[in-house]
C-alpha cells in the first residue's frame, strides 16, 4: 500500500517487511506523534509506519501484549496507560523506575517488552538546545505541579545536577510522595508562598494544565524572579502562554514546551527504525502546522 506524505507529496510505499510502531492512548486522535514520527519516517526514506492506536484502559494489558506478535518494533504511550505500561512491562530501565510511569515500549525479537521513560531526556534536551549553554547546575529549580510530568522534570534536574529542586503543588501530599519517590535535594513549598519560592532562582518549570487553552490561568507573581533565570512552560498549547509571555517582557529567557515532545520521541524512534533522529527547525514547522489547523 501507499502513504501520501503531507510535506512533500512523495509516495512511501511499505513492505511486507516494514517496521510498525505507534502510540496507545484513550483518546489517543489529539496526539501530534504520528505527524512527528511520520516526518522523520518520510525524511529518512525508512520502510515503516507509525499508527495512533485506540485502546480502552480495560484492554491494555491484552492489546499491548498482542502488538508484538504483529509485528510491532514498540509504541509510546500516552494519556491514561503510563502507569499500566509499566506493570505490564518484563523489564523496566531506570528512568521508568524512577518516573514511576513509561511513555516508550521497546518490544524485543522474542516479544518481551522494555519500559522507558523519556520525558526527562526530552525535558533536558529541549532547555540544552533552546539556551545555549545551559545546566542544571547554575542554580536553584523552581518546579510548579506534582504530576507525571513534574516526577520526569525533577528527576531529570537531580540527575544534571541541580543543586536545589523548590517543588511547588496546589496538594501538599502529592509534592511530598513525589520528592520522597524522587530523593536528592527537592524542597516541598505550598502553593501559598509560590511567588516568595522565586527568590535566587535560575531555572522556573510549569509542569501544571494552568495556562493551557481551556484551562484557568496560572496565578503566579514574578517579582521575585531573577531576570537572569530562564522559564519553561512544558504547555504547548498555546505555544507561548501567558506565564511565558509575562516572563519574555520582563526580560527572562523563555523556552516553549514543544521542543520537550520533540526530543522525548527520539530515543524510540532510534529504538525502533534504527536510525537517531534530529530534531530541525523544519520538524518543528511540520508539528506546528498540525497545530494550528
Amino acid at each position: 500500500m501507499g502513504e501520501r506524505s503531507g510535506s512533500t507529496g512523495a509516495l512511501r510505499t511499505l513492505s511486507g517487511k516494514a517496521r510498525l510502531a505507534g502510540v496507545l492512548g484513550w483518546p489517543v486522535a489529539h496526539s501530534l506523534s504520528p505527524r512527528l514520527h511520520g516526518y522523520w519516517l518520510q525524511a529518512y526514506g525508512i520502510d515503516g509506519a507509525y499508527v495512533p492506536l485506540p485502546i480502552r484502559p480495560e484492554d491494555f494489558k491484552d492489546c499491548v501484549r498482542a502488538l508484538p506478535r504483529i509485528g510491532f518494533a514498540g509504541v509510546n504511550v500516552t494519556v491514561p496507560h503510563k502507569e499500566a505500561a509499566l506493570a505490564a512491562a518484563d523489564h523496566r530501565d531506570a528512568w521508568a523506575e524512577r518516573v514511576g510511569a513509561a511513555n516508550t515500549l521497546i518490544f524485543d525479537v522474542g516479544g518481551r517488552i522494555e519500559a522507558t521513560n523519556t520525558d526527562a531526556f526530552g525535558f533536558l534536551e529541549n532547555l540544552r538546545a533552546a539556551i545555549s549553554g545551559w545546566t542544571a547546575t547554575a542554580g536553584p529549580a523552581v518546579v510548579l505541579g506534582a504530576g507525571g510530568a513534574a516526577r520526569a522534570v525533577v528527576a531529570a534536574l537531580i540527575e544534571a545536577g541541580a543543586p536545589e529542586v523548590r517543588l511547588v503543588n496546589r496538594t501538599p501530599a502529592r509534592a511530598k510522595a513525589v520528592a520522597a519517590h524522587i530523593g536528592g535535594p527537592t524542597l516541598v513549598v505550598s502553593w501559598e508562598e509560590r511567588s516568595e519560592a522565586l527568590a535566587g532562582a535560575a531555572l522556573l518549570v510549569n509542569t501544571t494544565v494552568l495556562g493551557m487553552t481551556g484551562k484557568p490561568a496560572l496565578d503566579l507573581a514574578l517579582e521575585s524572579l531573577p531576570s537572569t533565570a530562564v522559564v519553561n512552560d512544558i504547555v504547548y498549547v498555546p505555544l507561548e502562554t501567558p506565564l511565558l509571555k509575562t516572563a519574555a517582557k520582563r526580560g527572562n529567557r523563555v523556552v516553549d514546551g514543544l521542543g520537550m515532545l520533540l526530543h522525548q520521541a527520539r530515543p524510540g524512534f532510534a529504538a525502533w527504525f534504527g536510525v537517531e533522529p534530529r530534531v530541525t527547525p523544519e520538524l518543528r514547522a511540520h508539528v506546528l502546522e498540525t497545530m494550528n489547523r
